[in-house]
């Protein structure tokens, strides 16, 4: 996502202009919210909350579901989903088990490793009324796999599953918070899969095989649609409808990559459901994955000049 050798003339204010995207798509993300913890600064965080965040920034009518302790880091982050428009009467509250906050590392390249405790509110995704009422008018819903390392949310999960709705896999392993089996049975329901290449070496197996082999493979064990797999600073990879596309990635100076992963599928999904080119759609997920890293978080603010630059930058680097 945040390197690239070549770049090409492309127009990305034209690209950016995805709030034309018909509201009649309705997304839902099902998984965690937590604080991510960085020494004694907490920010807002969860794959599922980060996702659901950038979708709401590029005009797409997206919700979240996911349970949080009835304690004050439950209520603070209550209140910021309110401040975000993702706070939609689907945040469960749990009295017993406790707000979940993750503690981050970052290494001298600014990757994020994780420390996140078990049981926490969201291990208890409850199928509440309000949440089955909703799920009828749903038809995309986003889920990744942590939340489900507890038989209680992937139940509640896996029965959403009955509607008829585009299925969105975001694989995000965290060791050793999943289990093999989960993983198979979430991809094989899955119409579009995301997950980045260590993880595509570790579902698929064999390290030295080329990556375009490794995803044929696992299409063709799990049928999915559509297949995308990032890969860091060399860019990403998409292989939709038995097609190839590829993009290089875009250079940046890293702070974090956290959530980067999270900006890149959410601004795939919203050109996916505005039915843009997949080259486009490319190209713009990895400028946006690739800003997001060089900022402090998972969601800070960027418009259409933000990402305008990433382009600029890189090509002016280039023609240097």
């Amino acid at each position: 996502m945040f390197k690239i050798k070549q770049f090409g003339n492309i127009n990305l204010i034209a690209l950016y202009s995805i709030r034309s995207i018909i509201m009649k798509n309705q997304v839902l993300c099902f998984g965690e919210v937590l604080w991510d913890t960085f020494g004694n600064e907490q920010i807002p965080g969860g794959a599922p909350m980060n996702v659901a965040q950038h979708l709401v920034k590029q005009g797409l009518n997206a919700s979240l579901i996911s349970r949080v302790g009835r304690d004050e880091p439950g209520e603070r982050l209550a209140n910021y989903l309110k401040l975000h428009h993702l706070h939609s009467g689907l945040l469960q509250f749990d009295d017993t088990l406790p707000t979940c906050q993750v503690s981050v590392q970052l290494d001298d390249e600014g990757k994020a490793t994780y420390v996140i405790p078990q049981p926490v509110a969201w291990d208890n995704i409850e199928p509440s009324d309000v949440l089955l009422e909703r799920i009828k008018n749903i038809n995309v819903i986003v889920f990744g796999s942590l939340a489900c390392r507890s038989q209680r949310s992937r139940d509640t999960l896996l029965n959403l599953f009955e509607n008829q709705m585009l299925k969105i896999f975001d694989v995000n392993l965290r060791a050793p918070h999943y289990e093999p089996s989960t993983i198979q049975t979430l991809a094989a329901m899955a119409d579009v899969i995301k997950m980045n290449e260590e993880e595509a070496s570790l579902l698929i197996g064999g390290y030295d095989e080329p990556l375009k082999d490794k995803i044929i493979e696992f299409q063709k064990k799990f049928h999915s649609q559509t297949i995308c797999v990032t890969r860091g600073e060399n860019g990403a990879m998409i292989y939709h409808n038995d097609k190839f596309y590829e993009h290089p990635g875009f250079t940046v100076d890293v702070a974090d990559t956290v959530g980067a992963g999270d900006a890149f599928l959410a601004t795939f999904i919203a050109g996916l459901l505005n039915k843009i080119p997949m080259s486009t759609v490319l190209e713009k997920a990895c400028a946006i994955g690739a800003y997001v890293t060089s900022q402090r978080g998972a969601n800070p603010v960027y418009d259409e000049t933000t990402i305008n630059n990433i382009s600029k930058n890189t090509a002016d680097a280039i023609q240097a």
